[in-house]
């Protein structure tokens, strides 16, 4: 095992920071769409509904498949592994945006627009951080689900340590494939608690500690 890492040093860490980048992103784009989503849907009762039944039903979607059914119209790539870990990674933060947007208490919302706060006002400086520590428990789930996810979309030949997850598997038996495969979901196990240290030291930053969760 150590003459396999060392032998291929620089791959695992090139492959590892893929990896991370492809999560991070997509996660981030997928927190920014969640919260917006949220804001729009969360006070009709319709919108949110739907909002919650699209995130129930999705997150029901076998990953695996779901990247097996892009390769048909989009090819081998980078750009199904994008879609497939953007679309995870958005659906608990939608739910946890909208749990956390509704359980904002309304008499709180209504001293804030009897002192003349306009809604962007109110919801940028009021609703949003009281809600900000259920959207981050949200995004700190959805990073955990797609880290791993991200290692399924190598079977599109997408960036990241799944490569030395399906080589190893389609080696099974064979010189250094148990290496392989214990080298891909070490290495997942580990960006994942990397990118969770991330999200609670950020949480540390943006959450005043009165409303911590």
């Amino acid at each position: 095992m150590t003459d396999f890492i060392a032998q291929r040093w620089n791959d695992i860490l090139f492959s590892s920071w893929q990896h991370f980048s492809l999560v991070v992103q997509c996660l981030t784009v997928a927190a920014v769409l969640g919260v917006l989503i949220a804001a729009l849907a969360y006070r009709r009762s319709s919108p949110r509904s739907a909002a919650d039944s699209i995130s129930a039903v999705g997150l029901t979607i076998p990953s695996f498949a779901f990247i097996g059914l892009l390769i048909a119209p989009l090819g081998f790539g980078v750009l199904p592994a994008v879609i497939v870990v953007g679309f995870y990674a958005l659906l608990p933060i939608l739910r946890n945006g909208i749990v956390g947007l509704s359980g904002v208490p309304r008499n709180t919302v209504e001293a804030a627009r009897g002192l003349g706060m306009g809604r962007l006002r109110l919801f940028f400086r009021i609703e949003l951080p009281l809600a900000w520590p259920v959207i981050l428990s949200g995004i700190r789930v959805s990073g955990q689900m797609v880290m791993g996810i991200a290692a399924v979309a190598a079977y599109a030949l997408g960036p990241g340590l799944g490569s030395f997850i399906f080589s190893g598997l389609s080696r099974l038996g064979g010189a250094n494939s148990l290496e392989s495969v214990v080298t891909g979901v070490v290495g997942v196990v580990l960006l994942a608690l990397i990118l969770d240290l991330l999200l609670v030291g950020l949480g540390r930053l943006t959450i005043p500690r009165g409303i911590r969760v």
